[in-house]
Parts: structure tokens; sequence; C-alpha cells
């Protein structure tokens, strides 16, 4: 075996968010610990009241832990970013770990790469070990971008499965407080392109997840449909978020669930339209060739 692959990567510190999901959780961090390369990890609890803080204080001393006592949703992750040192920061989440090695690779790839932001992984869900269905969408993804990329240019990212620059994600803002959790990269990837960086898919690269049986799947679908509608109407121009959320209203499932997505939506429209900045035409091209692609994925359904 290279000795490479055994030894001590300090370049990336792996961030974690958790809300009462202690078993999980100390699954995963005891995965990160036998990481060949033994990456700093910050957990964020977010407001547990399961005794995880106090499982994590006993098994992981090594652990940095934050407990800002209420859920902060993805913005737990911007807290932990506050601390890093490292020049790459590894999102994880508690029911989800990186392979080994693969933060290694995901490093050296950003090391020869200046401009690029982040690379994503190919996810596999356990405990199959089947490809998650969004990675088709990645491999297949229509963007153009510069042949140093070390795959297809992504439009977003995947917080569960990617390594970002962490200067790159502290100048975009991290994430945006207002989406609080639920497809929150889509906006903080605009972001990012917006500034110039590019956004990688990386086949090389492994993430494994199986999913917390304490999901709750509609409450993740109310919140995933408001914030595509929160999203389009920050950043997509008058046209584009008209017919966008026209095809939405048109296309998801006419329950309770979308009912409430669009309520909620409707109701921080104030606070949205004072925020709203779209993006530059060239950039609204990329985001429209992104909406037709993955219009047919299987991966989107919760947003009809």
């Amino acid at each position: 075996m290279n000795a490479r692959t055994t030894e001590r990567d300090d370049r990336t510190t792996v961030v974690v968010i958790t809300h009462n999901r202690r078993a999980e959780l100390l699954r995963t961090l005891r995965l990160l610990r036998e990481l060949p390369e033994r990456p700093a990890v910050t957990v964020t609890d977010n407001g547990s009241c399961d005794g995880t803080a106090e499982a994590v204080r006993r098994d992981f001393p090594e652990v940095r832990l934050l407990t800002p006592g209420r859920n902060l949703g993805a913005v737990g992750r911007n807290l932990a970013v506050r601390g890093v040192r490292t020049p790459y920061v590894a999102f994880c989440d508690d029911d989800s770990w990186w392979e080994p090695g693969s933060l290694r690779r995901a490093a050296d790839l950003l090391d020869a790469r200046p401009r690029l932001a982040g690379v994503t992984a190919r996810i596999l869900v356990e405990p199959g070990g089947t490809e998650d269905p969004v990675v088709r969408e990645l491999r297949e993804s229509p963007l153009t971008g510069p042949g140093w990329l070390p795959g297809p240019p992504l439009g977003s990212f995947l917080a569960a499965a990617t390594v970002l620059r962490t200067d790159a994600f502290r100048g975009a803002g991290g994430f945006h407080p207002g989406l609080w959790l639920g497809g929150e990269e889509e906006l903080l990837a605009t972001d990012l392109l917006r500034q110039g960086w590019w956004l990688s898919y990386a086949e090389e690269l492994t993430v494994h997840h199986q999913a917390s049986v304490l999901r709750d799947s509609t409450a993740r679908r109310v919140l995933g449909l408001r914030n595509t509608l929160w999203f389009t109407w920050l950043r997509r121009p008058l046209g584009p978020a008209v017919r966008r959320t026209a095809h939405l209203l048109a296309t998801v499932p006419r329950d309770a669930a979308s009912a409430r997505a669009f309520a909620h939506a409707a109701a921080g429209l104030p606070w949205v339209l004072r925020q709203r900045d779209p993006v530059p035409p060239e950039l609204e091209r990329r985001l429209t060739e992104l909406q037709h692609a993955r219009r047919d994925s299987p991966a989107r359904r919760y947003v009809g």
C-alpha cells in the first residue's frame, strides 16, 4: 500500500450538522475517525434534546462541538466554518460519511485548480451500495466548462457530498439564513458561480448515505418546494421566475404539503423581494439549461 494513502492529511475539516439523531451521528463520527486522512471534525448540534452533545463529548473528545442551543438548520454549517483553519471544508450529514481516500483526492483536485470552488462526490445509498438517483443528473450535467475541470461542471451541489474551498464559501456568504434547510445549496452555488468560481462533479470521490429513519419526508418536501420558490424569486429574472413558478404550480402534487409550501413561500415574499438580485444573462442561460435537464430527473420529484 502506498504510504501516502495511510498518512494524515490536514488540508480538510469535516463539518457535520445534527438534530436529535444521536445514534446515527455517533456511527458517522466513528467512521470519520477511522479515515486514513484523520480529518479535523466539527459538529454543530442544532438544539438536540436526546443527549447528542453529551455523547459526543464523552465518546469523541477530539471533535470540536458547537451547541448554539437552537436549531439553526444549514446555518449551523456557517457557524462551524467560522472556526475552520484548513483550506477546504467537507460537509457531511449525520447519516452520511466519506469513503477512505476521498477527502485526500478532493484536496488534490482543489489544490491543482485555483478557480474550482468545490467538488461533489458520487453517492452510494446504503446498506445496498446502489447509486443515488441524483448521481446520473450530476454525471450528465448539460453545462459546459473549461477543460481543466475534473468532471462535468455543475450549477449546484449537494452539501452532504461536497468538499468546498473554505475562502470561497466565506466569500459567498455561506448558506442563507432565510432558507434554513432544504435545497439550500442552490442559492449558495449560484452566488459562487456569479463570483467566477466553478463547481464540478468528480467521479473518483465517494460518499455513503444511509438515510435516517427519523427523517420526515413530507416536511422535507415542503421545505424543498418553498426554498425552490424563494431561490427563483431571489435570483431569476422576472420572466423566468414567473414561468418557473407557473410550471411548479401546474406540476407539483395537489396535496396539503404542496399547499403549505406555496403558503409559506408567499408569506416570505416581502423579505425575498427586498433581497432580490437577479443573475446576469449568461448565468441565467446556465440556470435555464439546468432547469430543463432536471424536469425528468427522479431525484427532483419532491418538487413536482
